[in-house]
């Protein structure tokens, strides 16, 4: 099979008139050009130089094929040139999806951020209900809450752990006091939902500690439940990673060792290599991680 490299060295010997000049230009020995010139001979079954004391001298035939080797290495300078600026390129979109309380609390000044840093990547959020399929491409990037996120192809980096517990808004406590102990949290009312991302791990949490039937209000995401504990209506489980940040929030109860899960930065593998999915993964991380290092 003909190893197109080799028209390096006949293009090299056709210039320089001799293997050692050949040599020289391509950092190898003599011995390499001469051995690399006599196998491109013998692949193609043709004699493209004349071999004489005074140096290389081009056949007919090697006349003939010159120039198509020089299109054939201008082609390959081309192609190498695309694709280093492709591997520069970290332009263009990336969709990420997390749940909207992430989106809407600690994630918008990161992404804030993640623009001055980058300003030629387009970042769409998607705050869906549903859980996107990064292996379909319907999303490129997620922020996820799972003790161990399952899916084909998935690779990304457990930020940090996302520990639940129990949070009431201080106006509440002036009013109410804060429920300190698993038998008090069943005197006071819990605001529940959040949509299919937020409500199965706060329902476990419930459920394990008898609460389920505490709950009087119900909201369809996650910031509706953040909004009525602001406003004084009852109780939640949220994660710590950004309710221990948030000012207006007191911590009831300590979280449980038993109630931990993971906070994940995944992608896609085929989209792992991609300059512009790598470059939001590489910003994202460590922006995270120190997040994560201070939560509850």
């Amino acid at each position: 099979m003909l190893d197109w490299n080799d028209l390096r060295y006949l293009l090299s010997v056709a210039e320089t008139g001799s293997t050692l000049g050949a040599g020289k230009r391509l950092r190898v020995s003599q011995t390499t050009a001469a051995r690399r010139v006599a196998a491109l001979e013998r692949e193609l079954g043709l004699s493209l130089f004349e071999r004489s004391p005074a140096g290389y001298r081009l056949t007919p035939v090697g006349e003939a094929l010159l120039e198509k080797a020089r299109t054939v290495e201008a082609a390959a300078a081309e192609f190498a040139d695309a694709a280093a600026s492709q591997a520069r390129d970290v332009s263009g979109t990336v969709k990420l999806t997390t749940i909207d309380i992430y989106a809407l609390t600690f994630l918008a000044p990161i992404l804030n951020r993640l623009h001055e840093a980058l300003p030629a990547i387009r970042i769409e959020v998607d705050t869906s209900q549903e859980t996107l399929d990064l292996a379909a491409g319907e999303a490129d990037v997620a922020i996820r809450t799972s003790p161990d996120p399952k899916g084909g192809g998935l690779v990304g980096r457990r930020i940090g752990y996302n520990r639940w517990t129990v949070y009431c808004s201080r106006n509440y406590a002036d009013a109410h006091g804060v429920p300190r102990s698993r038998e008090e949290l069943a005197k006071h009312d819990f605001i529940g939902g959040g949509g299919k991302n937020f409500w199965p791990p706060y329902l476990k949490w419930l459920r394990k500690n008898n609460l389920e039937d505490a709950v009087t209000m119900h909201h369809g995401t996650g910031m509706g439940i953040l909004s009525a504990v602001r406003a004084g209506a009852g109780l939640a489980v949220m994660p710590s990673f950004f309710a221990d940040r948030d000012p207006d929030l007191i911590q009831c109860l300590p979280p449980h060792p038993d109630d931990e899960g993971g906070l994940w930065l995944l992608t896609h593998e085929r989209l792992r290599n991609v300059p512009r999915v790598r470059a939001v993964l590489d910003f994202l991380a460590p922006e995270l991680r120190r997040l994560a290092l201070g939560a509850g």
